[in-house]
């Protein structure tokens, strides 16, 4: 075996290894999950050691620096305020989505205008516009942790990937029978899964160009799909109502759940209209909802978690953007001046960025 690289995984605490075994590529996840800001990083990382054997006497003060900085991001505060920093008009037509690189240095915009923007996060500088679907630009991605390759899905029923620095083209995945509005890259940069309003998913081999496997089971359009950490599972949403966990190695279904509706309409009887919608955070094991999301008075277009798991971000209709605790389902700031609906919302890798994409032709950051 020889290790390639180590990542931190901030949310369920732990650390990523990627190594080689008989020249394939593989990965696993050192859990670290009682890891807390006071615990001896030294004395875990010797733990560690005795367990692992790709963690060598080599790689020790490397593994020690990796907990300390997750030890770091547990002592940070927890009522942060995000400010307005910069809103720049993005494109000539809605933006669809919005995604930062890892670093959080630049971040990327698609649109209906059928282009898609790399720009820079700190001057607002925009440094590239790419051109080559022939219909709106739905979904983009980097892959990160590298940052150097941008997937995006089409209206046109293609995925393209791209490269960051020039430009080019690498690839253009056809397959799918309808418009592709959701797509993910894999942990090692090997695959990206496209979602499609067909009902099925697609994973494709990034170096090769070329389909892997469908996933095929839903009886509705899939519209929301992303990788776990370790890139073993896929977890596809779908307007069938029914959320779905396939094992990536074999492509065979693991899991369904059945789900009410993604927004909950609560009305009032004179004047007949949404009060208030809402998202629900569930847990991956019990499958239990464990927090109800509640105040938008639209449409959720968008739901992440920030890094640490512990917050959740939503985009909304009602042309605002929430953070909310993900264990309570407290509200903790509405961050408002768009003045049209807000398609797309992203947190940077550590957190202490916020991204919002709306029709009103803008994208706002917020620090």
């Amino acid at each position: 075996m020889r290790m390639r690289q180590l990542l931190l995984r901030y949310f369920n605490k732990g650390i990523i290894l990627e190594y080689e075994q008989g020249g394939e590529p593989k990965t696993r996840c050192i859990d670290v999950l009682d890891l807390r800001p006071g615990t001896d990083a030294i004395a875990l990382v010797e733990q560690i050691q005795k367990a692992e054997p790709l963690i060598t006497a080599l790689r020790k003060e490397h593994v020690i620096h990796l907990v300390r900085r997750l030890q770091e991001m547990l002592g940070e505060k927890e009522d942060h305020k995000f400010y307005l920093f910069k809103v720049l008009r993005a494109h000539i037509l809605p933006l669809t989505d919005v995604a930062f690189n890892k670093s959080g240095s630049r971040f990327i915009t698609g649109s209906y205008d059928r282009t898609f923007k790399v720009w820079d996060t700190a001057s607002g500088k925009e440094l590239r516009t790419l051109e080559g679907h022939r219909n709106v630009v739905y979904a983009i991605a980097f892959n990160n942790p590298y940052g150097d390759k941008i997937a995006t899905g089409s209206f046109d029923k293609t995925c393209k990937l791209w490269s960051v620095e020039t430009g080019k083209c690498y690839h253009t995945f056809r397959g799918h029978n309808a418009e592709i509005v959701c797509l993910s890259f894999n942990l090692r940069s090997t695959l990206v899964a496209t979602g499609s309003m067909d009902t099925t998913a697609k994973l494709w081999d990034i170096e090769k160009g070329e389909e892997i496997v469908t996933l095929s089971g839903h009886s509705a359009e899939i519209i929301a799909l992303s990788f776990n950490t370790t890139g073993d599972r896929i977890v596809t949403g779908s307007f069938d109502h029914t959320v779905r966990v396939w094992d990536v190695g074999t492509d065979r279904l693991q899991w369904s759940m059945f789900y009410v509706d993604i927004c909950i309409h609560i009305l009032e009887v004179f004047q007949q209209k949404p009060l208030k919608r809402s998202a629900r955070v569930y847990n991956e094991e019990t499958k239990k909802c464990i927090a109800k999301l509640e105040g938008h008075g639209g449409e959720i277009s968008k739901v992440c978690f920030n890094p640490k798991g512990n917050h959740v971000l939503t985009a909304s209709s009602d042309k605002t953007a929430r953070l909310w605790n993900a264990d309570t389902g407290q509200g903790l700031q509405i961050l408002e001046g768009h003045t049209d609906e807000i398609f797309s919302c992203a947190f940077n890798y550590k957190g202490n960025i916020i991204i919002t994409a709306s029709k009103d032709n803008t994208c706002r950051t917020w620090h």
